[in-house]
């Protein structure tokens, strides 16, 4: 399962998550739900 290229591999979902708490989420103050959902939605279309 640990193969290069195995369809289990996680690799880019991971580093997309961990792009996006990096850059969109750790260091903003508490905004409510629908205001994050937004922003996750815009980083995305970008």
């Amino acid at each position: 399962m640990s193969r290069t290229g195995n369809c289990w591999d996680k690799a880019v979902a991971d580093s997309f998550f961990k792009s996006l708490k990096t850059e969109l989420i750790y260091g903003d103050k508490l905004i409510s739900k629908e205001q994050m959902r937004l922003q996750v939605v815009e980083y995305i279309d970008l």
